[in-house]
């Protein structure tokens, strides 16, 4: 698949595990209910979502199978848990990461705003190393430059994880569009992973039914 082809839940799961694996690392990697009250927080969160478990389950799951995310649930848990690899796969350091989840969890901004959202992650010296982390994002297809809109004075960056905004087709020419992201790699085939990952849950949902028994 194509990192493009993200969906609205996966990309706001995806930006709470990088978010909340700086942030708040002794409760990471973060539990399906730890993971729904991260994505439906009313702060730092643009839009502000209602997801339930289903459905972020069933994202996770889908970033598990494109290499983005995994299960990190001990033998011993009670519960499953997840936690992200976009380091692997998206090849990022802790700084573009950091801006990247800004920019999933609260749409489009400014440099300096970026600046400022990503520091409880990575700490950005200057406006200037924004810049470089963006044109990095930019580079590689993650992120674009918002064509400003009248009035505006600064200009404004969008990720591209899900696709571009409708902006881009009112702005920009065909021509003049980035390239889609790369298509992600993951790490053995579709049904081995879907296999393992079907099988891992088995296993723990059978241990927790088993306690809840005993």
């Amino acid at each position: 698949m194509h990192l493009a082809e993200l969906t609205a839940p996966e990309q706001r799961v995806l930006g709470c595990l990088i978010e909340k694996r700086f942030t708040t690392p002794d409760q990471y990697p973060l539990s399906l209910n730890a993971l729904r009250l991260a994505c439906n927080q009313s702060t730092n969160r643009d839009p502000v979502t209602d997801y339930d478990e289903s459905t972020l389950r069933e994202a996770a799951e889908r970033l598990y199978r494109y290499g983005l995310a995994r299960l990190a649930s001990g033998h011993q848990s009670r519960a499953i848990k997840y936690r992200h690899l976009a380091e692997e796969a998206l090849g990022l350091t802790r700084e573009q990461l950091a801006v990247l989840a800004v920019l999933l969890l609260r749409g489009p901004q400014t440099p300096g705003e970026l600046k400022a959202r990503s520091e409880r992650m990575a700490r950005l010296e200057s406006l200037e190393e924004v810049d470089r982390v963006l044109e990095v994002l930019a580079e590689r297809g993650y992120a674009r430059r918002l064509e400003r809109r009248p009035g505006q004075k600064e200009d404004r960056f969008e990720q591209l994880l899900g696709g571009a905004s409708e902006e881009l087709s009112a702005t920009t020419p065909p021509q003049a569009r980035p390239a889609a992201p790369p298509a992600l790699e993951p790490d053995g085939t579709f049904a081995e992973r879907l296999a393992a990952l079907e099988a891992e849950v088995a296993a723990l949902r059978a241990e927790v039914s088993a306690l809840r028994g005993g």
